[in-house]
C-alpha cells in the first residue's frame, strides 16, 4: 500500500473545491471500480484546547480533561478527504453517502496526548444501491493503537451486489431512556465551525438543494456523537460504537433519543434516534465493551 506521511493536516476549504470539479471519465465506467488503496501519517498532533472545547459543547460532551469518543475522526476526517478527493478516485466526493460508522476507544485518551494518525482507503465492496467502501483511521500514541475506526461510504449507481455481511444493531424493545432533542436550523454549520466539515449540504438550504435535499441535514457524525454523549456518564474506559445512518435529519428538527440495555454486551447499550412522532428512523447504533 502506498504510504505517505504529512506534516500538517490538509486544509479542508480546498478538498471541497476540488471535489466540486467535475472528474474526467477517460475509460468506460465498469460495474465496480477500483478504489486506490492508499496510506497518509499524520504524526504527533495535540488536540487545540479551544476547537476541542468547542467541539464537546456542540455534541454535548462533558469536560473531563479526556478526548470525547468521536473526536479523533474529526481529525482523521481531512486525511480522509485528502485521499478520496484524489483526481484518479473513481467516485464523486459530493456524492458519497456515509452509511455507517465504527468507532474503538481502546482507552480513555487525555485531552493533552500527542497522537500519530493513520488513514487509508480500502478496497471497493458489493452494495445493492451502488458501490461502498471504507476508510479505516488510527490513532496512535508512542506505540500503542488508543482509538480506531471505520466510515463506510456509498456511492450511489446501479447495484453492484449484496452488501457484506455486518452485524446489526438490535431493535430496542423497552427503552429505560428516552429524550426529546429540538436541534436549531444553525446546527450544521455550528458542528462545521468545531469539527471543520462544511460539505454544502450541511451548512445552508440554498446550498443542500443541488444534492437533493430541500433544507440543511445535520452530519451524520454529530448525531453518533451526540448519542454517545448522552451515554457517557454509563459508558466502560474501553468500548465499540457502531452505527448504521438510516435516513438524514432535515433542519430545524426535533428528534427522539432512545437507550435500553443491551442483555448480548454485558454493560454495553442499544439505541436510536427517529423523528419525534417515532415514524422515521435517522440512526441506529449498539455500544459493546471492549477487553476485560
Amino acid at each position: 500500500m502506498e504510504t505517505r506521511e504529512l506534516s500538517r493536516a490538509p486544509r479542508l476549504l480546498p478538498l471541497y473545491a476540488r471535489a466540486a470539479v467535475p472528474k474526467r471519465r477517460g475509460r468506460p465506467a465498469v460495474p465496480r471500480p477500483a478504489v486506490p488503496e492508499r496510506r497518509l501519517v499524520l504524526p504527533a498532533v495535540r488536540p487545540d484546547p479551544a476547537r476541542l472545547r468547542r467541539y464537546a459543547a456542540v455534541c454535548g460532551f462533558p469536560d473531563d480533561g479526556r478526548l470525547p469518543a468521536t473526536y479523533p475522526h474529526v481529525v482523521a476526517f481531512p486525511l480522509a478527504m485528502s485521499l478520496m478527493a484524489a483526481r484518479d478516485f473513481p467516485f464523486p466526493l459530493l456524492g458519497l453517502v456515509h452509511v455507517a460508522n465504527r468507532v474503538e476507544r481502546l482507552r480513555p485518551v487525555d485531552a493533552g496526548e500527542r497522537l500519530t494518525y493513520v488513514v487509508a482507503t480500502g478496497p471497493a465492496e458489493p452494495h445493492p444501491r451502488g458501490t461502498a467502501f471504507t476508510v479505516t483511521a488510527q490513532a496512535r500514541a508512542g506505540g500503542e493503537t488508543v482509538w480506531r475506526s471505520a466510515s463506510t461510504y456509498l456511492s450511489r449507481g446501479p447495484g453492484t451486489g449484496e452488501a457484506g455481511a455486518q452485524q446489526e444493531a438490535p431493535d430496542l424493545t423497552v427503552p429505560s431512556r428516552q429524550e426529546n432533542w429540538p436541534l436549531p436550523g444553525s446546527l450544521g454549520r455550528s458542528y462545521a465551525a468545531s469539527s471543520g466539515d462544511r460539505n454544502p449540504i450541511h451548512l445552508h438550504p440554498l446550498a443542500a438543494r443541488p444534492f437533493g435535499f430541500r433544507r440543511a441535514i445535520a452530519h451524520g457524525m454529530w448525531t453518533k456523537a451526540r448519542c454517545l454523549a448522552a451515554l457517557a456518564a454509563d459508558l466502560p474506559g474501553a468500548y465499540a460504537a457502531e452505527v448504521a445512518f438510516r435516513a438524514p435529519v432535515l433542519l430545524p428538527a426535533t428528534v427522539r433519543f432512545r437507550a435500553e440495555r443491551a442483555e448480548h454486551a454485558g454493560a454495553g447499550w442499544a439505541f436510536d434516534v427517529r423523528a419525534a412522532d417515532g415514524t422515521r428512523e435517522h440512526l441506529r447504533g449498539a455500544v459493546s465493551p471492549l477487553g476485560g
